[in-house]
């Protein structure tokens, strides 16, 4: 897969969860700026996602399947929106620490799909 998007996701996710656990460290809630980077974060996993479909299409083959493939693009795409909400209803710190939790659990989605993927390409 494109090795670059899978890193920079990565590393924005790791971002956004050194971010808002900051701000729960700090006792805050989410806050508009959190909102910004959960949105540049699932415009990646989106992008990603396309990227993904695209080799698909191509005739590009992951490892371990198509299904187990797109099955965790998509749960990659869906996690940072689903942290938002939640924290969107829990307007404590915990909201922070909710969006902090799923932007770890993106990051670990990332190494599952690179791994799923075959690896990185050399």
């Amino acid at each position: 897969m494109l090795d670059a998007l899978t890193l920079t996701l990565g590393a924005a996710a790791l971002a956004l969860a050194a971010w808002c656990g900051f701000a729960a460290y700090r006792d805050q809630s989410t806050k508009d700026w959190h909102f910004i980077g959960m949105a540049v974060v699932t415009v990646l996993a989106l992008a990603q996602l396309v990227v993904g479909i695209v080799f698909l299409v191509r005739g590009e083959q992951p490892d371990d399947g198509k299904v187990i493939f797109v099955s965790y693009l998509l749960g990659a795409l869906a996690a940072i929106p689903a942290a938002g909400l939640l924290s969107l209803t829990e307007r404590t710190k915990w909201g922070s620490v909710t969006v902090a939790a799923a932007a770890v659990v993106l990051t670990v989605l990332e190494v599952r799909l690179t791994d799923i993927w075959g690896g990185f390409s050399a």
